[in-house]
């Protein structure tokens, strides 16, 4: 599935500190809906929400696991926010050559 046939895309997915959350725990290892939804003070139907949307934005997976999903992280699309990211780094480093040499100017 394309970047444009997707519902969701990766930046309004990763948009939502639950759901960045999410991703973190799944980061750390696959698991299931219910110790998931143990990490958040919400119902577990707000964190299928969640991972519905992070399913559609292709930075998840879930698979059947008799009566349980378990969910995995897929980190590929983060490439493209790495990609879009990456161009503004630019401005960041300018910024911080700058910073560098005016503390040193400073100090001597």
């Amino acid at each position: 599935m394309g970047a444009s046939a997707r519902k969701h895309d990766v930046f309004q997915a990763i948009a939502d500190p639950t759901r960045r959350e999410v991703l973190r725990l799944l980061a750390e290892k696959e698991r299931p809906i219910s110790e998931i939804s143990a990490h958040f003070p919400i119902s577990r139907t707000a964190i299928s929400k969640h991972l519905q949307i992070l399913s559609e934005a292709e930075l998840v997976k879930g698979k059947k696991a008799g009566r349980e999903r378990i969910y995995h992280l897929q980190p590929e699309p983060l490439t493209e926010l790495k990609q879009w990211l990456s161009y503004y780094e630019q401005f960041w480093n300018n910024k911080l050559q700058k910073l560098k040499y005016i503390v040193e100017v400073e100090n001597e």
